[in-house]
């Protein structure tokens, strides 16, 4: 990720409108990536997205410079993201209680098909099993899970930005691994005895 220029943030908290845009240009690959790893729904991410930087927008004048802009702007996504799946989970639960009642304008909540930028085409169907494994995780683990191996995060920058110390992170990275393995092996198992 490209290193803060001082001048951008300056920009930013005078309200410079190109300023704005470069930033957008700069950090909306990783905001929707991210957003996208974790609700695992196209246009909830797009969604997401405009949040963050409205969020962003409105309170870059609080931005201090304690840590590095994207690891401030990754905290907000990741904000931004757990509370849409909070609110999304509510609605549901809404719902079904609606549909219990004949309510016919109930919406239909079967997912939809997942797809993500970072996965190539014959990848596709192993990288379907592995989100869906992910949704299946605690928050913290999926969230240290994602930015390791989707968004490339060192442990120390997931340490930063999950406010945990390094071990935490480790911790996390471990008990990811180790629940998906346990989540995946049906699905390896099957797949194997199929051929």
């Amino acid at each position: 990720m490209v290193n803060q220029p001082n001048d951008l943030i300056k920009k930013l908290q005078e309200g410079d409108q190109m300023g704005f845009t470069t930033l957008m240009d700069l950090y909306q690959n990783m905001v929707y990536n991210t957003a996208l790893g974790i609700v695992q729904n196209e246009a909830d991410a797009d969604d997401i997205t405009q949040e963050v930087f409205e969020q962003v927008y409105i309170s870059i004048g609080s931005f201090k410079g304690d840590s590095k802009l994207s690891t401030w702007i990754y905290k907000i996504t990741i904000s931004k993201s757990l509370d849409h799946i909070k609110k999304k989970k509510r609605k549901k639960r809404f719902g079904i209680v609606k549909s219990l009642f004949g309510d016919s304008e109930v919406e239909n909540y079967s997912p939809v098909e997942f797809n993500h930028p970072g996965v190539q085409l014959e990848q596709k169907e192993r990288a379907s099993e592995l989100f869906a494994a992910l949704k299946q995780l605690p928050d913290k683990q999926k969230i240290a899970f994602i930015l390791h191996k989707v968004e490339g995060q060192s442990y120390q920058e997931i340490a930063e930005i999950m406010n945990k110390s390094l071990n935490a992170v480790e911790a996390l990275m471990s008990r990811a691994k180790a629940n998906l393995k346990t989540l995946l092996h049906n699905y390896y198992y099957k797949n194997l005895s199929d051929h």
